[in-house]
């Protein structure tokens, strides 16, 4: 196969230069030897010619720029354009490093540490860094490196040997400030178990990094790895490290410890960068829906159920409110509600394919002997049951089925973490069976319901188009008609939108949706995917017009996606200051004297009887500022003072959460007005 090199090069000469440089590796073991040999050797053969052929290339700015295909690259534009704090650049929208040559006519973009790509790219290379440090440390091959939106991180045996954060940190700055090159090669498979053949547990765990036929691999100074993306040009664009942590790690079909231990970190171009991220992250630990479930009573976890949450009936509330603001979304777009089982053979996932693929991640019980059953860690097949329970027609399609059934996935442990990963939750899933001819309508009206939602809460958004991966099911050309309508769907729609190359399931091509919340944190929940295969595995069949039988086509789709998932991204985005709607404690009452008693009880009940959550402070130990402050505290959405001037005339002095007093009104203009902001689901706090 083709094997390609993205080396820091300005042209052909310092390329050669650069493959052909000084070797390093006199100290190093023979095995250590014997890989940068054979890394160098494939490096060698890669090496490209340079092209006499002109290029224009256009900036972001409108500026265009001249260049020599296969011999420009962006850190030479960038550097002639004087554009500072570039790290990785989009070239005709495909991310592309620095330092790999443009080879045609293209549109420039440059990104920085500001954007995720750019941040990602650092801490790739950081993890880069951290693993030649660690191998030259302790001498121990590290066996999978990579990245999250944490940081980055290394997984290496560390057996009885400890190691100090604050060492590592310092070696890695010293390895950064000596600008190693970072050169990467896209490998065969057979390539790779040449060049690790002497590490098997990387070789083994390397499954996990595979999206393709290829495989990433990249050196750093003397140490190779793998890699999932671009890396900088070189060490030194990182002038700050920071470990933070070293954790055991739990390995896929495991339950027990591996003996692997995995450091994690974080880099920076510079001290500012590192100021901002910590700025986010006490942020971040201040909004943190673990917390905010603690602190405000919504849910808990316990071992006699892990990974699956106990809501209490403040977070019950918010999580039916959520459930039924869909519900009614559904009943004005034709969605209708079906009930299906949790428990099924396994012989609904043998044919559904889910078995041979997703086995090691259900739940199984075994009943009347050697039957074996598994808890659904999804609906789609069970719908495809109900679509073939009779003979369907035209007529009837599309149709358009919801199921809010609990779902259960075996997460491990490890992987557990809040409401963000658990092992039992319920998705607002539906699946849209329609012909070929609906198909594009349905897309976009599916994306008309996500944006309808995602405006309630607030969120911006992005949408992907994730096209064909390698390897996928299916006929090409039914690939190639499925994007180009999710295309059509996608411009219709308006909204800003990108290709995801290569990142669509292999059933079939998506649209994923990103949201960005009040911090600026991405996070995907909404999909709509398309699948041919489970029509095909089911044999599903409708009558068409013409009297014959035709094959529908199937839309799995989700906009909240996992409602505990979704709490816990609501409960960060308003930091626990719930809106109204939504709100498991929206009014307080508080009597002042006791006389005011009984008008704050009667306040309270006609409240409860138009459908608010209200509770009533008649402690006579506290002062009123204490009451006050405690019902701040606890994120009532309003705070009702009544004395006996308010019993009087009917009305109470409202306090809003965020300390403003909105004035003494009578109760029907606070009831009309809180109405309001409740049924037209506001995040207003004022009224």
């Amino acid at each position: 196969m083709m094997v390609q090199v993205f080396p820091l090069i300005l042209c052909r000469t310092v390329a050669l230069t650069y493959i052909h440089g000084k070797r390093t590796y006199a100290k190093l073991s023979r095995s250590s030897f014997t890989q940068l040999q054979y890394f160098d050797s494939l490096k060698k053969k890669s090496a490209f010619e340079e092209s006499e052929k002109p290029l224009i290339v256009r900036l972001a700015s409108g500026q265009t720029l001249e260049g020599t295909a296969g011999c420009t690259t962006p850190l030479s534009l960038a550097q002639r354009a004087r554009i500072k704090g570039a790290l990785v650049s989009k070239v005709n929208d495909e991310l592309w490093e620095l330092g790999r040559p443009i080879q045609t006519d293209c549109k420039l973009q440059f990104l920085g540490f500001e954007s995720p790509e750019g941040r990602l790219t650092a801490w790739r290379t950081g993890a880069c860094v951290l693993g030649a440090v660690l191998e030259s440390l302790l001498e121990t091959p590290v066996c999978r490196e990579g990245v999250s939106d944490l940081g980055f991180y290394c997984d290496l045996a560390l057996k009885d040997r400890t190691i100090s954060l604050n060492d590592v940190e310092e070696r890695c700055l010293k390895a950064a400030v000596q600008k190693l090159p970072l050169t990467r090669l896209d490998l065969s498979i057979d390539e790779v178990q040449e060049i690790f053949k002497n590490n098997v547990l990387r070789l083994q765990l390397m499954e996990d990094q595979m999206t393709g036929p290829a495989v990433s691999i990249y050196r750093c100074g003397d140490s190779i790895g793998v890699c999932d993306g671009p890396l900088l040009p070189h060490t030194g664009h990182l002038r700050v490290f920071k470990m933070l942590q070293i954790t055991p790690v739990t390995l896929s079909n495991q339950t027990e410890a591996s003996g692997l231990m995995r450091l994690l970190g974080v880099a920076f171009p510079g001290v500012k960068e590192l100021e901002e991220w910590e700025r986010e992250q006490e942020e971040a630990r201040k909004r943190d829906h673990r917390r905010i479930g603690k602190d405000q009573e919504l849910f808990f976890f316990n071992d006699v159920s892990p990974g699956s949450c106990f809501f209490l009936p403040k977070g019950a509330h918010i999580y039916n409110t959520l459930t039924d603001f869909i519900k009614s979304e559904y009943h004005k777009r034709g969605f209708t509600e079906v009930v299906t089982p949790t428990l099924y053979s396994t012989a609904l996932w043998e044919r559904s394919g889910h078995w041979e693929h997703y086995s090691e991640n259900m739940f199984t019980v075994t009943s009347e002997g050697s039957q074996t059953y598994a808890l659904k860690p999804m609906n789609c097949p069970a719908h495809c049951i109900m679509f073939e329970h009779r003979v369907r027609s035209w007529r009837e399609l599309p149709l358009r089925w919801a199921d809010f059934g609990a779902l259960h996935r075996n997460e491990l442990s490890g992987a557990l973490g809040g409401l963000t990963r658990v092992r039992r939750f319920c998705q607002d899933d539906a699946h849209i069976f329609c012909t070929p001819d609906q198909l594009e309508e349905e897309i976009t009206s599916c994306l008309d319901f996500v944006r309808s939602v995602y405006q309630v809460f607030g969120f911006t958004f992005q949408c992907l188009l994730s096209t064909r991966p390698t390897p996928c099911l299916g006929e090409l050309e039914q690939w190639d008609n499925a994007e180009e309508q999710l295309e059509r769907s996608l411009q219709q729609f308006g909204e800003r939108w990108e290709v995801n190359q290569g990142d669509g399931a292999f059933y079939g091509p998506k649209i994923d949706i990103q949201i960005k919340d009040a911090i600026g944190r991405k996070h995907q929940c909404a999909t709509i995917q398309l699948d041919f295969q489970l029509p095909i595995r089911f044999d599903l069949q409708y009558v068409g017009k013409d009297g014959l039988s035709h094959r529908p086509v199937m839309i799995h789709r989700a906009v909240l996606g996992s409602l505990e998932r979704m709490i816990a991204i609501l409960a960060e985005n308003f930091g626990g200051k719930w809106p109204l709607w939504l709100s498991p404690s929206q009014i307080m009452v508080i009597p002042v004297g006791g006389s005011s008693e009984s008008y704050a009880e009667q306040v309270v009940h006609q409240l409860s009887q138009a459908g608010f959550l209200v509770d009533l402070n008649d402690d006579q130990g506290s002062t009123l500022n204490k009451k006050i402050r405690s019902a701040q505290l606890a994120q009532y959405n309003y705070i009702f003072v009544v004395g006996d001037k308010e019993s009087e005339s009917g009305t109470v002095n409202v306090r809003s959460r965020r300390g403003k007093q909105l004035g003494r009104r009578t109760l029907e203009e606070v009831m009309a007005a809180l109405k309001q902001l409740r049924d037209t689901r506001s995040n207003v706090d004022e009224f």
